[in-house]
């Protein structure tokens, strides 16, 4: 006798184009809230802030970051702004952080100042150990380091001099109170420097690296004199006969 064999159901066909109207709508959906949120205020630089400056001005370290509010967060590169810090002179190092939403945090390292400069204005300049003369203000700013004082302003000596001072330790710079040129025929480029112990050395910008340890010594051993430290080292205190007479000598020759 013959089975009858029942007939198998053909499955329904996939909705696949359902599927691709899902996938579509979500890719839309993505897309429409990107756009809303890169044109909304959180995804915008909301507040720069600047810190660790000196004598910098805080508008000019903005102004070569040239990152402002408005200006798209993610679109603010770090280093980029970084490089644009450093290449104003005076920033050792720069730092840029970034603080979701909206902030971004520029903080900087400036050069050591090395001198201060007075001209004939009463203006007060600080010489950072990179050469960049920047304006201190008189009334906080402390004058920890050397003053400069009637050195012409395009004077080459002058800016041999600050390099050789960007040498010399911190708390060595602190013995010293004024430096004055006070050139000669053999020694174009002699100084006087004047510490806050009272002392008057002589000596020359080529060889102040050299003298160093020999300034040292004498501000710590001796009392309070005039050194003269080039070719030949020689050492007198104030009051003596021969401070006196060499006093005299000194202001003849001028």
């Amino acid at each position: 006798m013959a089975e009858l064999i029942p007939l198998l159901k053909e499955p329904p066909p996939k909705k696949r184009g359902s599927r691709k109207l899902i996938l579509i709508l979500v890719l839309l959906f993505l897309i429409l809230l990107s756009i809303l949120f890169f044109n909304s205020a959180i995804s915008k630089v909301s507040a720069v802030t600047v810190s660790g400056e000196q004598f910098t001005p805080e508008a000019v370290i903005k102004e070569a970051a040239s990152v402002r509010p408005g200006d798209a967060f993610f679109g603010t590169v770090a280093g980029t702004v970084e490089k644009r810090v450093d290449a104003l002179g005076s920033i050792k190092r720069t730092t840029v952080e970034k603080k979701f939403p909206g902030e971004v945090r520029i903080i900087v390292e400036e050069y050591p100042p090395v001198a201060f400069e007075m001209d004939d204005a009463g203006k007060l300049s600080a010489i950072l150990a990179s050469g960049k003369i920047l304006e201190a203000d008189a009334g906080s700013a402390v004058v920890d380091k050397p003053v400069l004082s009637g050195w012409r302003k395009d004077d080459p000596v002058k800016k041999k001099l600050c390099e050789a001072l960007a040498d010399i330790r911190a708390e060595d710079l602190d013995h010293l109170s004024e430096i004055s040129p006070s050139p000669t025929e053999s020694y174009p480029d002699r100084i006087r420097i004047y510490t806050r112990s009272g002392f008057e050395i002589v000596t020359a910008v080529s060889l102040l690296k050299d003298k160093l340890p020999t300034i040292n010594s004498v501000v710590e051993e001796r009392s309070p004199g005039r050194a003269t430290l080039l070719l030949a080292d020689t050492y007198m205190p104030f009051g003596s006969a021969e401070e006196s007479a060499d006093e005299g000598s000194a202001g003849g020759s001028r």
